[in-house]
C-alpha cells in the first residue's frame, strides 16, 4: 500500500501572484498534497488582521500559474487565508507561509502578515512555519536554496512535530545560504518617522516612514545577526504573552479592593 502523503497548506501576505509563495508551493508538493490559500492583492504588514464586518470570497484561480496544485484567493488578510482554507479544503498536517518577499526579523514579527498567517495555524493545533527571505541590494531574489531548505525542514516538522504554541520563524539571507542557525528574536526594528503633506486641495496627508535599526546586528545568535553572516535563521517562536516573571511581584503590589 502506497503511503498516504501529507498535507500541507501554503499561505502568504505578498498575494497569489507572487514568485515567493509559487517557489514554496512547488518545493512543498515534492512530498506533499498542497492547497494554497493566499490573498488576491498584497497584504503586507497587515499582521494578525481578521475580517469580521464583511463576507469572505474563497476563488479558485487557475490563472496564479501553480499548475496542477489547487490555489484558491481571498479577498482578506493571511489569517483570514488560513481560516478559509482550514475550514473550507480540511485541516492540513502542516501550515506553511511565504517565501516573503524581504525579511521579517526581530520587531517585525508583531506586524508581518507572513508570520500571522504561521500563528493562525498554530493557533488550529497544526504545525507552522513563516518563510522570508531578504533581496539583493539589486532588489532580486533567488528562491531556489531557500526553497529546497524549505521542504527539508518541512518534514523534519512533520516527523517530529513543535511544541504547543510554538512556531518556526525562517529567514534565508539574499544569496545562497552558507549554513543554519538556531537564533533568537533580535531587536531589529523601524524608528518611524512622519512625512506630512498636502494634496492638491491644500489637505494635510501623511506617510508613515522610517529606518531599520538593528542594535545587535553583530551578535550572532539572533536571526538578524545570522542573516548579515550569510546563515539561514530558524527561530522557535512561542506564543505567550504572559510575563511569568512578573506575576509574583506584581499580585504583591498592586491595589486590592
Amino acid at each position: 500500500m502506497t503511503p498516504q502523503r501529507p498535507r500541507v497548506l501554503v499561505a502568504n501576505d505578498d498575494g497569489i501572484f507572487s514568485p515567493g509563495i509559487k517557489a514554496l508551493a512547488q518545493a512543498m508538493s515534492t512530498f506533499a498534497d498542497v492547497i494554497v490559500s493566499a490573498p488576491d492583492v498584497e497584504q503586507s504588514a497587515v499582521g494578525h488582521g481578521i475580517t469580521i464586518r464583511r463576507p469572505l470570497r474563497f476563488k479558485h484561480t487557475a490563472s496564479a500559474g501553480f499548475g496542477d496544485i489547487p490555489a484558491y484567493r481571498v479577498d482578506g488578510t493571511p489569517a483570514d487565508c488560513v481560516v478559509l482554507g482550514l475550514h473550507l479544503t480540511g485541516k492540513p498536517d502542516l501550515v506553511v507561509s511565504g517565501i516573503n518577499l524581504g525579511p521579517n526579523l526581530g520587531d517585525d514579527l508583531t506586524h508581518s502578515g507572513t508570520v500571522a498567517a504561521a500563528i493562525e495555524g498554530m493557533s488550529f493545533g497544526v504545525p507552522a512555519i513563516a518563510f522570508s527571505q531578504r533581496a539583493t541590494p539589486a532588489g532580486e531574489y533567488d528562491f531556489a536554496p531557500g526553497a529546497a531548505y524549505a521542504a527539508r525542514l518541512a518534514q523534519t516538522v512533520l516527523a517530529r512535530g513543535l511544541p504547543h504554541r510554538t512556531l518556526l520563524n525562517v529567514n534565508f539571507p539574499a544569496h545562497t545560504p552558507t549554513g543554519v542557525r538556531v537564533t533568537r528574536v533580535g531587536e531589529h526594528r523601524w524608528e518611524d518617522r512622519l512625512i506630512t503633506r498636502h494634496d492638491p486641495e491644500g489637505r494635510e496627508y501623511h506617510w508613515v516612514s522610517g529606518t531599520s535599526t538593528a542594535p545587535d546586528a553583530h551578535d550572532p545568535d539572533t536571526d538578524y545577526g545570522a542573516v548579515e553572516a550569510g546563515l539561514i535563521s530558524v527561530t522557535p517562536v512561542r506564543i505567550d504573552l504572559t510575563a511569568r516573571d512578573l506575576m509574583t511581584d506584581l499580585a504583591a503590589h498592586i491595589p486590592q479592593l
